[in-house]
């Protein structure tokens, strides 16, 4: 046949023909890490690969990290990040905010002053609570922060 370069059926074999049951094994082992909407196209795991891969070694079959997000996608699964878009109830006063923020700008820029916007969404606690991250630190002697990061009365 001309454009090919092997005969129907050469080639690599796939790995769930030379390990039958490896696909379900996958399939359950997602089951309880399953997130998002079952009825959606797509879904996501909890667990990484690499735990997926550790855990299909030790139910006898073999397969690396990369064979097991392939083995994912063909299940209907998909590498995503955090999606931040909730948000909960909006003040009742949000939208009288930037109003009054707005017309506060219009007023200086019509008597010929600066105007400076400030976006402030970002948190970062300050004093010995905990923040996310990593840091260097001596073996053995990690920061002692606050369990909670709220406001103390004390």
């Amino acid at each position: 046949m001309p454009g090919r370069v092997r005969k129907p059926g050469g080639g690599r074999k796939r790995e769930t023909d030379k390990q039958p049951g490896l696909l379900d094994a996958l399939r359950e082992l997602t089951e309880g890490a399953t997130r998002g909407d079952p009825e959606a196209f797509l879904l996501h795991v909890s667990r990484s690969w690499r735990n997926l891969s550790d855990a299909l070694s030790q139910m006898g079959f073999k397969a690396g990290s990369k064979l097991v997000g392939r083995l994912l996608g063909t299940l209907g699964f998909s590498l995503q990040g955090n999606a931040k878009n909730k948000e909960g109830a909006n003040h009742p006063d949000r939208d009288a905010q930037f109003e009054h923020i707005n017309a506060l700008v219009k007023e200086r820029l019509a008597d010929h002053q600066a105007a400076v916007s400030v976006d402030t969404k970002k948190k970062e606690l300050v004093g010995d609570c905990k923040n996310g991250g990593k840091e260097l630190r001596p073996v053995g002697k990690p920061e002692q922060v606050k369990v909670h990061d709220f406001i103390d009365k004390e």
